[in-house]
């Protein structure tokens, strides 16, 4: 106990984090099997708002030290304005670490404001943190060059510095947060797409394709939104839509009435969806795949459909003769991680009776599926993946581009072989976008020589 009292409140905050990031490994171990999946389900978001909340505590620390701390020891530290500053930078890292909280108790057909105050903080922290990060390295090396120049560091005195520092951090954190906003706050574009597949019979060539990703229904995208895009789809009048994961971020209970309006979507050889790693984080995927047949939207856990211009089968044959594409999805990676029982990507099973005679179009939520699906069957003609949201905020659109095999947008991987990823049609939490536009892609398949 004495060492304990005796570490930073950095030190502590890892030390929670840790421990958090324990308890998940061994409820997901030995509780999985014995508690109601009700209680499992809160126990482990419960967990997961723990475990981030205890990374955030030492951002947030540093974020204090720097805006609040450093500047109570010059002249500004005894003003009444000082006193409103701390104040503010309390609330605002107090509704920071309350966003993710709101997901298990704030979720409902249309977002909170609470809601959407907590992570628009969040957003705006992340931001703040980062550039202080970068001022201090800036800063840093230019004292270190200096030295090593055997210069003189500087023409402001200590209190100018800190100062300046955090006020140069608030105005960028300010005005990115703002532009991020209402970037987010726009309809997505709509972009299309060419793509020349080979094996497409000619019967459906200029097939309409519409895909949706990411949507992330529940604490900060509700009903509304789902209703935008909804009328966005149908104005395409696609033949086919398929939505490629992360629909949702809460039980189907929870999100029943806000996830209605997928009923009224209008494809001609219908709607089709796969799990992105966000449904395994509900825990409610049986009842999600529920809800989504009685909406007309055949999720596809590890299976096929064979789709030919004038409908889709399961079976052997998909009209006469052999003038059908097979489309296939496959579920999310996540799955084998989280060890979620009758779930992981299954390539084998979703792509039996497909083959390299007929176009095959594969539904995979995450870049690194692709990937993997690529490796075992190269003769796949296209993936329509998602996941990265094109990083979504800055710095993690860095982030995103650096661990994912493919970022966003359409990459040729060999001659008859293509892969799509969206960057997105809403977001995840934070409502914000910082580099990227959410979008609905239309893809117009056309025969290839």
């Amino acid at each position: 106990m004495t060492f304990f009292r005796q570490l930073s409140l950095a030190s502590k905050a890892t030390l929670a984090a840790v421990t958090v990031f324990v308890s998940m490994i061994i409820s997901r171990s030995y509780l999985a099997e014995t508690l109601e999946l009700r209680a499992w389900r809160w126990l482990f978001r419960l967990q997961l708002a723990l475990f981030v909340n205890s990374l955030m505590l030492i951002g947030s620390l540093y974020i204090w030290h720097s805006t609040v701390s450093n500047l109570s020891h010059s002249q500004a530290g005894q003003s009444t304005c000082f006193r409103l500053w701390k104040l503010a930078v309390s609330i605002f890292l107090a509704l920071a670490h309350s966003s993710f909280f709101t997901m298990l108790f704030l979720v409902a057909e249309e977002p909170y404001l609470f809601s959407m105050a907590a992570y628009s903080c969040l957003g705006a922290y992340v931001i703040m943190l980062f550039f202080l990060c970068i001022l201090s390295g800036m800063e840093q090396a230019y004292q270190l060059l200096a030295w090593h120049r055997g210069r003189v560091v500087g023409s402001l005195n200590k209190s100018q510095k800190l100062v300046l520092r955090p006020a140069l951090a608030v105005v960028v954190t300010v005005v990115l947060s703002v532009m991020g906003f209402l970037n987010a706050a726009q309809s997505p574009a709509v972009k299309t797409v060419m793509v020349p597949i080979h094996q497409l019979p000619p019967s459906m060539n200029s097939l309409k394709i519409v895909l949706l990703s990411d949507i992330h229904l529940g604490p900060t995208v509700g009903k509304t939104k789902m209703q935008l895009f909804v009328r966005m789809v149908n104005a395409l009048e696609p033949d086919i839509t398929v939505i490629v994961g992360d629909l949702s971020d809460s039980e189907a209970s929870v999100l029943r009435t806000a996830v209605a309006p997928l009923g009224q979507l209008h494809s001609r050889l219908g709607t089709y969806f796969v799990t992105g790693n966000h449904e395994y984080y509900t825990s409610d995927v049986s009842n999600w795949f529920a809800l989504l047949e009685s909406l007309h939207v055949r999720p596809l856990h590890n299976e096929k459909v064979k789709i030919s211009a004038t409908g889709a089968q399961d079976g052997g044959g998909a009209g006469e003769g052999d003038d059908w594409i097979c489309l296939a999805g496959v579920d999310d990676i996540e799955a084998d991680i989280l060890h979620y029982s009758d779930h992981g990507m299954d390539l084998s099973k979703a792509l039996e009776g497909c083959n390299p005679d007929h176009t095959t179009i594969l539904l995979a939520h995450q870049p690194l599926a692709a990937k993997r699906a690529l490796q075992e069957r190269p003769d796949i003609n296209l993936i329509l993946s998602g996941h990265t949201h094109a990083g979504q905020l800055f710095p993690w659109n860095v982030a995103a581009y650096l661990l994912n095999p493919f970022f966003a947008g359409l990459y040729q991987v060999a001659e008859a072989t293509f892969v799509y990823v969206s960057p997105g049609t809403a977001y995840y939490g934070i409502p914000m976008r910082l580099g990227s536009r959410a979008e609905i892609t239309e893809l117009i398949l056309q025969c290839a020589p």
